[in-house]
């Protein structure tokens, strides 16, 4: 059970390339599909050509549109970038009333300080309240 020190680095360097190898074929199938310019049978062919012949796939693709990849990343990651900031925007935003809330939220006050329910200071109050608002 000799196992020298420099078969477990080859062995750990070969499992590295062997993951980010897998992770690159994931990536440009994923970039397959995700490149709206590229036709159907565009899709298939690159798609059939990587599974077939995975390494010369790989790199014939990444040879002919590898500036795409990185440009379609990039606009796919500021289209999530401009709708999260857009959500954001709707979220943190005060909710508008309608135009007749104010009125109605006076005529309410109006209707508890004339039975009495409130006094004079606190219907001032109140009706400081909704006109600043």
């Amino acid at each position: 059970m000799d196992y020298p020190l420099l078969d477990v680095f080859l062995t750990m360097l070969w499992f590295f390339l062997w993951v980010m190898w897998i992770m690159l074929l994931v990536r440009v199938v994923v970039d397959i599909f995700r490149d709206d310019t590229l036709s159907g049978w565009g899709k298939a062919g690159w798609t059939l050509m990587v599974c077939v012949l995975p390494f010369l796939g790989v790199f014939v693709y990444l040879i002919a549109r590898g500036r795409g990849m990185g440009e379609r990343e990039l606009r796919q990651a500021r289209d999530r970038e401009r709708a999260f900031r857009a959500y954001v925007q709707e979220a943190a935003a005060p909710a508008a009333k309608p135009p007749g809330a104010k009125a109605d939220e006076l005529g309410k006050l109006a209707a508890l300080h004339d039975k009495g329910a409130i006094s004079d200071s606190e219907y001032e109050q109140a009706k400081f309240k909704v006109l600043t608002s």
